[in-house]
């Protein structure tokens, strides 16, 4: 037994000398969750007085909170009080202890005078004027809201502008009230449970509730909307931690499925008090989505967009007889691209503010009030993206762009602004290559601009306009972060598996990194298409990045083809029909390069990992190329996209119409004799292929992670994943992460972050010590 015993032992450490020792002491320094506490603030959120370009914000850094005021005009900015004779004063009512780095004042607005700033400590209510450094403290006891006149009668409803009418609804059906002489008239008759003109479709009290109304501003009439979903199908989860375990019962609609939502509209005059119904159906389960053009609803439009997603029309309704005119009918093969698709209607509805990807890129296009192109806004070889202010008076957009410098990386937001009615001219206002979020004074003659990149240290300043840079606001304290050795992460191109296609992505080294040692690499994937994995804006961890990187690995993260919409059509467009296998080729080709390119990178050790699309691209990658990627973790992956939401399969991979036609006897309305007819039937049907249906393939070490009360990818994609591993007779790991939906928090986040560790440091590094481990913190005493 002795002897055994010690030949068994010199055998094992043997062995282990060739194993890499996993560094979890400083990936714990930096993971999510614990070195975001490094940093303070790294943006200025402005809040802008009521009718002014003045505003306050507060910032963090290593010397506590600070308060500021800003007047552009004045070009004034300064601390909005003093701290320290701010603590004195509150202490004097308060009685107690106050730290005057971390004031506990909430709730801070300013008066209409714009010098009186009032707020909030404990149940202490102050108001301070910012010029004459007064503090008072005023009643302590919250008013009561008054109540609006319409309201005082204690009626439920929705009041015409006029207070005339009010309506509402009882039973799901619709009722409008006269409050002269409290005559009531019940207007509908087929309202019933989830196909009802109430908010909340599964009422079963008869009591009045609030109606899915909205009056139009001469109290003639208003409109209202119904949807239809009696027949969703439903999902389940099981609430697991509750007391006794729950089941959770939620509508969900499958790609592919038959049922649908269907919407309705319907005017109402309240001279006759009749029900119109608005035509507003052109094709089979399409989606609707309203418009009116201001605060004052004087006229109504909508949106239709067929289930196949590549047709919409734009629709204005005729409010006396409810016909519908088509202002606006576009194309887009093989989909409209959903993320940055705008519609503005502006002087109502005069002007039409469109966006399109009609020239390959996304660009704004102005059309008058009866659908008339007049003008491109914006145009050229880049991507106009989200809609940021209209100034309607010097009917000028602003907006982000993507890509308008060539050659470099196309997925910074820079903040542009182009005339309504011009040429497609624009003026780039932020032309620093970071992403810019801008936060524009209500007249529009002053931004807030904060802006960064994943290798650039954060920067707030104020911008006119015109763009030019008026105050530096803040920048973060980065003190206590560089002193623990914290590094950027370095930016690198490759191509795609096309040869020609510029990829740009960034990479993650240990910070005690040496470059004579050969590191495996691990890639971090999001396959989009809506956007990709790739940190467009600093951050200290970026995602779960800095802190893998530390164990002892080299992370990237890259874009492929059929990412970002950022790029231009052809890009975000390319996955289409392929759901499943479109991103994994320029993966592996990206990975490849960079380990030729730098000798560090131990191609023989590939790991890949992602959350929801990234979890089903990872085990996608692990089963696709068994012989090149060595392990894999997926979170909360929608490995069968068949179960998982309608919009996502059928807008990515697409959804055939089929059309048939059956025989049906009808009786004839004149002649009173039987007839068969021809019937069209239209239906639905996608087929999206499937990790399952990978299983057989895998060699690697794949990790299967969910939550066990996801609603959004449902833990059954995980777990049919599963099994069906288990049925080709693979070896995996599973981990059900109890009352977990899809975003894991807390506890529940560093677990998984600390399996994802574990899990590779075995199968990349070699390092099984995490075995031993019997207390969540146990490898902190290594």
């Amino acid at each position: 037994m002795i002897k055994c015993f010690l030949w068994f032992v010199p055998c094992f450490f043997v062995l282990a000398g060739f194993a890499q020792k996993a560094n979890y002491k400083e990936a714990e320094r930096f993971m999510r969750g614990n070195a975001e506490k490094l940093v303070g603030s790294t943006k200025v959120s402005p809040h802008f007085l009521k009718e002014s370009d003045k505003f306050w914000y507060s910032y963090k850094t290593g010397d506590g909170t600070r308060y500021y005021f800003v007047d552009p005009k004045a070009k004034v900015h300064r601390e909005l009080f003093d701290r320290e004779f701010m603590t004195a004063e509150i202490s004097k009512y308060t009685h107690g202890p106050v730290n005057y780095k971390e004031l506990p004042v909430h709730a801070l607005t300013f008066k209409e005078d714009e010098k009186t700033l009032k707020f909030e400590v404990d149940t202490f209510r102050f108001e301070y004027n910012i010029y004459t450094n007064r503090l008072v403290k005023i009643d302590s006891a919250r008013k009561k809201p008054s109540k609006t006149p319409r309201k005082s009668n204690g009626l439920v409803g929705t009041y015409s502008p006029d207070s005339t009418y009010i309506v509402y609804a009882k039973s799901h059906n619709l009722y409008m009230l006269s409050v002269k002489d409290s005559v009531e008239t019940q207007i509908t008759t087929d309202g019933a449970l989830k196909y009802s003109y109430t908010y909340d479709d599964t009422d079963t009290t008869s009591q009045r509730v609030s109606a899915r109304v909205t009056w139009f501003e001469n109290s003639e009439r208003f409109y209202v909307r119904r949807s239809d979903r009696r027949k969703i199908k439903t999902l389940y989860v099981v609430n697991n931690l509750s007391s006794r375990p729950t089941l959770n019962e939620y509508e969900y609609v499958m790609a592919g499925d038959q049922e649908v939502q269907h919407e309705e509209l319907f005017l109402v005059d309240t001279a006759d008090k009749k029900l119109i119904k608005v035509p507003v159906e052109k094709w089979p389960d399409q989606t609707l989505r309203l418009f009116t053009p201001g605060k004052k609803v004087n006229s109504l439009y909508f949106l239709r967009k067929k289930r196949t997603c590549d047709e919409i029309d734009f629709c204005k309704v005729d409010l006396k007889t409810g016909d519908v005119k088509v202002l606006i009918n576009e194309v887009s093969k093989p989909y409209f691209n959903n993320d940055f698709f705008h519609l503005s209607l502006l002087n109502e509805g005069e002007d039409i503010i469109w966006w399109s990807e009609r020239t390959g890129h996304g660009h704004f296009y102005h059309y008058d009030g009866e659908g008339n192109l007049k003008n491109a806004i914006t145009s050229g070889d880049w991507t106009a993206g989200k809609m940021i202010k209209i100034d309607t008076v010097g009917r000028t957009i602003y907006f982000g762009a993507y890509g308008q410098k060539k050659g470099a990386c196309p997925y910074y937001a820079r903040v542009n602004k182009a005339r309504i009615d011009g040429n497609g001219q624009v003026e780039m206002l932020t032309p620093e290559q970071a992403t810019h979020e801008a936060y524009f004074s209500k007249s529009g003659r002053y931004f807030v601009d904060n802006y960064s990149r994943a290798d650039l240290e954060p920067r707030s300043v104020l911008r006119d306009n015109k763009g030019k840079v008026i105050m530096e606001l803040a920048s973060p304290d980065l003190t206590r972060l560089y002193e623990t050795g914290w590094k950027m992460p370095e930016p690198f191109t490759v191509k795609a598996a096309d040869g020609h296609t510029d990829l740009y992505g960034f990479m993650w080294k240990p910070f005690d990194f040496d470059s004579s040692r050969h590191y495996p690499i691990i890639s971090y994937v999001y396959p989009g298409p809506q956007t990709e994995a790739i940190p467009l804006e600093f951050s200290v961890t970026a995602a779960y990045n800095v802190g893998l990187a530390q164990v002892g690995f080299v992370v990237v993260t890259f874009g492929h083809r059929g990412g970002s919409p950022m790029r231009d059509k052809w890009y975000h467009t390319f996955g289409y029909n392929n759901l499943r296998d479109y991103p994994l080729a320029d993966d592996k080709c990206g990975i490849e390069q960079l380990a030729d390119r730098f000798s560090f990178i131990d191609k023989s050790k590939v790991g890949i990992f992602g959350h929801s699309g990234g979890g089903f691209m990872s085990t996608a990658a692990l089963c696709t190329y068994p012989d090149f990627y060595t392990a894999a973790v997926s979170s909360a992956g929608n490995h069968d996209n068949n179960i998982y939401n309608q919009w996502w399969g059928e807008t990515h991979h697409g959804v055939q119409e089929i059309k048939s036609f059956e025989k049906k006897t009808v009786k004839d309305s004149v002649t009173g004799k039987d007839t068969t007819i021809s019937v069209e039937k239209i239906k639905f049907e996608t087929r999206i292929p499937t990790n399952i249906e990978l299983a057989k393939n895998l060699k690697g070490y794949l990790m299967l992670v969910t939550g066990d009360v996801d609603n959004n990818v449902h833990p059954a994609n995980t777990l049919r994943m599963a099994d069906a591993l288990l049925k080709a007779g693979k070896n995996f790991d599973l981990v059900i992460l109890p009352g977990q939906s899809h975003g894991f928090m807390g506890i529940q986040q560093a677990f998984y972050q600390r399996k994802m560790w574990f899990h590779f440091a075995k199968h990349l590094l070699g390092d099984y010590s995490s075995d031993q481990f019997r207390e969540i913190d146990a490898y902190m005493r290594l």
